[in-house]
């Protein structure tokens, strides 16, 4: 192993560092991890709603600067603790000012949840950060001199995001690729490289600053600067030509998408279910636009009532009654199925077809459930539940999952094949469709539809980030995204990431649109996922690698 390294910088390189920058570099304890933190939680301002691509660059570049302190004069492995003690704090900043909201869903029923706001507004960063610590840490294992240093980043950064998408049930909320999927002509990328690798074009781009106070001579200073301004500009005029004129729409398909802006105290009560079955109703009748053709399709919002109206012919009949002839409807709604001998009944947070008949013709039942929010995680399950916590939803043992073998296409009279997601099963990408899933039909899939319920989270980033990351997916996969709130953010947005139509926040509203038609041959991400991904991090790593075995 090679011995003592001087750090990235020689003496005489570090002689033309300003005052100020190594002033950054060279902190240390809880002032290198509090720089650290205030960097992390800046570069938060660049997801939704903000959307601030600049202060990604400052913090990312003063993440560059501690990671130079943390490498001097210590070998590779004598790196990767100080580095990953800043990559954690510097993740925990980034996560607590991107997720603060989600405290609010803690104040919904505030008398048995309030005790547990810090856990998920302080404690769930606090342990998420530790993915961009381990990235950090390989970064540090990597960290050279010049700009060999930010691929060595981007590589830690791509690997932390795309792990924290997939471990221990996945969290691919704000990852670094939503820095740049917010520009219509940025976000066209995904349709070829995903939400993972606009991450590592993300890290590049807003890392390459810090080399303008640390190169040895012009060239280094400023040549990443340049690149990246120049990649930026060469990315937004490929996505200016990419999208072209507007797509088209699907012939014989008028969409009504019903937002009844329910109040979440008071969606689940029963109680409240004539009232909340009438709601509905009355929406979905609500007359058209003069001239405008009738709606074929409703759709209503997850977990539209508050019982399970599979079970319940009076309801069912009453609300196939509000539908005119021809007319399909498609909602979120809880559904049961029967036990096994000795077992209790099993709830699932579904989607329904229901025509004019009455007759539910098809259903799908969510995949990937939010842990503590629909069901307690295996090992905390019965001791939870033995000092009488439960999840969030109110459900008897909380919902099953549906069998990931066994998803399927949503068929809809007069619709093309629907693939259907719940809630916050459209930010994973990659996983509208599992690998090797063979349709029913002969056709691919022709929308995404995604219904939520965002009223958990009232009016803050949280909703407006929901469908900032659902939008992405119809990029990735070039199909149309239908997109139904409860309350939230309603939309229908083509296959290009352009918004046709949408609904104001917490609005009791209803949405008209056509359906526009999915891209013909799909997209190079749809067909090969991550696997563009998989080659761009492989270049951060062996660039990284090279630069440091040169003299």
């Amino acid at each position: 192993m090679r011995g003592p390294v001087p750090g990235p910088m020689s003496d005489p390189e570090r002689a033309r560092v300003p005052g100020a920058v190594l002033a950054i570099a060279r902190l240390t304890g809880w002032r290198r991890l509090g720089v650290a933190w205030l960097a992390g939680a800046l570069g938060a301002l660049a997801m939704p709603p903000y959307g601030l691509l600049p202060a990604l660059a400052v913090s990312l570049t003063v993440a560059v600067w501690l990671q130079d302190g943390a490498a001097a004069d210590r070998t590779p492995l004598r790196r990767f603790w100080p580095c990953f003690l800043i990559g954690w704090a510097w993740g925990f900043g980034y996560l607590t000012a991107g997720l603060w909201w989600l405290g609010q869903a803690f104040l919904v029923e505030a008398d048995e949840f309030l005790w547990a706001l810090p856990l998920g507004v302080i404690g769930l960063p606090f342990v998420l950060g530790l993915f961009y610590g381990a990235g950090f840490g390989a970064a540090g294992l990597l960290w050279g001199r010049g700009a060999a240093r930010i691929a060595a980043l981007a590589f830690g950064l791509g690997a932390a995001d795309w792990l924290r998408g997939h471990l221990f049930t996945g969290f691919p909320w704000n990852t670094l690729g939503m820095a740049l999927a917010q520009n219509l002509w940025l976000m066209q990328w995904a349709a070829a490289i995903g939400l993972y690798g606009l991450g590592i074009l993300a890290a590049l781009i807003c890392a390459a600053p810090a080399t303008i106070a640390t190169g040895a001579n012009p060239r280094a200073r400023f040549g990443p600067s340049a690149a990246a301004a120049i990649a930026l500009v060469g990315m937004a005029l490929y996505g200016a030509e990419r999208l072209g004129p507007p797509d088209p729409v699907v012939a014989g398909v008028r969409l009504r998408l019903v937002q009844p802006n329910l109040p979440q105290d008071a969606k689940f009560r029963p109680e409240n279910r004539a009232d909340i079955v009438d709601r509905y109703i009355e929406l979905s009748q609500r007359p058209t636009e003069a001239g405008a053709p009738e709606p074929t399709h409703i759709v209503w919002p997850e977990s539209a009532f508050p019982f399970l109206i599979q079970r319940d012919p009076d309801a069912l009949a009453k609300v196939a009654a509000g539908l005119k002839p021809g007319q399909q409807l498609i909602t979120g709604a809880a559904r049961a199925e029967e036990p096994l001998p000795g077992e209790r009944l099993r709830f699932y947070n579904a989607v329904m077809v229901i025509g004019p008949d009455g007759r539910i013709s098809d259903s799908y039942d969510k995949v990937h459930l939010v842990p503590f929010g629909e069901y307690l995680p295996g090992p905390l399950d019965a001791a939870l539940r033995a000092v009488g916590l439960r999840q969030f939803v109110a459900v008897p043992g909380g919902f099953s999952a549906g069998s990931l073998a066994g998803q399927r296409i949503l068929t809809v009279p007069g619709l093309p094949p629907v693939a259907a997601t719940i809630c916050y099963e459209a930010i994973f990408p990659g996983a509208i469709l599992p690998a090797g899933h063979a349709a029913p039909a002969p056709r691919p899939p022709g929308l995404i539809l995604n219904v939520t319920n965002d009223a958990w989270f009232g009016d803050t980033p949280g909703p407006r980030q929901h469908l900032a990351q659902a939008r992405l997916r119809a990029v990735e996969e070039g199909l149309p995204l239908v997109r139904d709130a409860n309350t939230g953010i309603s939309a229908v947005i083509d296959p290009h990431g352009r918004v046709v139509a949408r609904t104001a926040l917490d609005a009791e509203t209803w949405l008209d649109a056509d359906l526009p038609a999915r891209i013909v041959g799909g997209t190079l991400y749809g067909q090969f996922g991550d696997a563009a991904f998989a080659l761009m991090l492989a270049a951060c790593l062996g660039g990284a690698v090279i630069a440091r075995r040169r003299p």
